[in-house]
């Protein structure tokens, strides 16, 4: 009787192993599928838009501006108007989302409140971007006056990358290690010496990779910019951070609204171009994380 019993206990086994092994096989074609299908698509994507756009790109199209006229468009305003935003909205973003993540993650007491804080600042960052074009609307272009301007498409832009920022530093700083903390402060040093001089060289690299790849987003968004009255029609760029402007996103958009084949070839040139720029972003990212960390050593 018990070796019957034990027989079926160890038959049981290894039907159960098998069908682990069945499983692991199964999720491991179903991950190998998931990747697959999302490389294909990229490769389709990628493929259709260099075979229609990669032959218009050369030194004209970048330096002549919009025109009427597809053969003597160009892009000239928009890349200038898309440096713009880039350079207004880091100067912007990046102080008030780093010092707003220092502050969550080493001054704020745990409680009730930071935990409601903490919960609204994640799902801010989730929000679709529309609604933080209606809000760069209603606060920067008509509460305070500042219009369509470049620094208005700026403004936005920040309070739409602010809650990843605010996230990804508050992600850096809690890699660091607590007892580098006790460390500094029993030797002496006040929370800010210990924060300057410990913490934020450590958690650099983080907080770094995470804002350019806030930023690598911000260039992308064309939908807040288009709510808050950027130019779809601009020759020139802009001298100062109050005047009209336009980005690459809202130039391809314009293109691709119109009916003529050239057009669509001067969209797809454009589109590779902010592929390019969004692409260097991130390998920058990258590079910096790697050689930042090569240089830490707990």
């Amino acid at each position: 009787m018990a070796k019957k019993l034990g027989k079926r206990m160890r038959q049981k086994q290894v039907r159960k192993n098998k069908w682990y092994e069945y499983q692991d096989k199964s999720y491991k074609f179903i991950a190998l599928a998931a990747t697959g299908i999302g490389i294909l698509v990229l490769v389709v994507l990628l493929w259709d838009v260099f075979s229609d756009g990669f032959s218009r790109i050369d030194l004209k199209f970048l330096m002549d501006s919009s025109s009427r006229k597809a053969k003597n468009a160009g892009i000239y305003a928009a890349l200038g108007g898309t440096l713009w935003i880039m350079a207004l909205t880091t100067l912007i973003a990046f102080p008030i989302g780093i010092g707003a993540g220092i502050y969550l993650e080493e001054y704020n007491t745990k409680g009730r409140m930071s935990n409601l804080l903490e919960i609204n600042i994640s799902n801010l960052a989730g929000i679709p971007s529309i609604i933080y074009g209606l809000l760069g609307l209603e606060i920067f272009s008509r509460t305070l006056m500042l219009g369509d301007t470049a620094i208005t498409g700026a403004l936005t832009l920040s309070l739409l990358i602010l809650p990843i920022i605010i996230v990804s530093t508050r992600e850096a700083l809690k890699t660091v290690p607590y007892n580098l903390r006790e460390a500094s402060l029993a030797l002496g040093a006040t929370k800010w010496q210990t924060i300057w001089y410990q913490i934020l060289p450590a958690s650099i690299p983080g907080i770094v990779t995470g804002a350019i790849l806030a930023i690598s987003r911000a260039i992308g968004e064309t939908a807040p910019l288009i709510v808050i009255g950027a130019a779809t029609y601009i020759t020139s760029v802009p001298s100062w951070p109050n005047e009209s402007f336009t980005v690459l996103p809202i130039q391809i958009f314009y293109w691709i609204g119109k009916p003529q084949h050239d057009f669509q070839v001067n969209a797809a040139a454009a589109i590779i171009i902010l592929l390019a720029i969004t692409f260097i972003m991130n390998g920058a990212a990258v590079y910096l994380r790697y050689r930042w960390q090569k240089k830490i050593k707990w």
